[in-house]
């Protein structure tokens, strides 16, 4: 999903939360809700029930990098 990484402009339904949207579009809100709210500045004020028509951006919260654990060196 790289486009969703660079941000997907969706609109809401009627008494959508930013959560419903992050969960139906990209399938998980961990992170996704936070990247959202930090590209849109001012949602936060309405993320709990968006206006139908609401245009939100959409921003893919990046993959966590693990550290390499070896074993033997």
């Amino acid at each position: 999903m790289s486009q969703a990484r660079d941000g997907i402009t969706v609109r809401a339904a009627a008494h959508d939360t930013l959560d419903a949207l992050a969960w139906r579009r990209l399938g998980a809100t961990a992170g996704n809700v936070e990247a959202t709210l930090a590209a849109n500045p001012g949602l936060a004020r309405s993320a709990a029930d968006l206006a139908e028509g609401q245009a939100v951006r959409l921003v893919q919260a990046p993959e966590p990098t693990r550290a390499l654990v070896k074993l033997w060196d």
